[in-house]
């Protein structure tokens, strides 16, 4: 399946502690749990049939970005998001002090 970019929408899903994709009756998600002042990212998926769209890309980018915003130090424990990180090294000054992206 492809996917224009431009329509890809990701929302906070707070109750369910996730940023998420929905297309269809696909559902993408970058999953979270917020401890004080962190973030802590645990899981991302995206689902076969959106993959190859940047959804994953766009889920830890909006994560990361709402982290900024909030002023949460965060914590990928999320392979995926630990290497969207090391990928685009902006996002470093979030990541909390002691754990090693490089």
């Amino acid at each position: 399946m492809t996917i224009d970019p431009s329509s890809i929408k990701v929302v906070n899903n707070p109750e369910k502690k996730r940023f998420e994709v929905v297309i269809d009756e696909h559902v993408a998600v970058a999953e979270y749990m917020l401890v004080k002042n962190k973030i802590i990212f645990t899981h991302t998926e995206v689902p076969k049939e959106l993959g190859g769209n940047g959804i994953g890309s766009k889920l830890a980018k909006t994560g990361l970005e709402y982290a900024k915003a909030e002023g949460l130090e965060v914590m990928p424990l999320c392979p995926y998001i630990a290497g969207y990180i090391k990928r685009n090294p902006e996002y470093i000054p979030l990541v909390q002090k002691g754990i090693n992206i490089k």
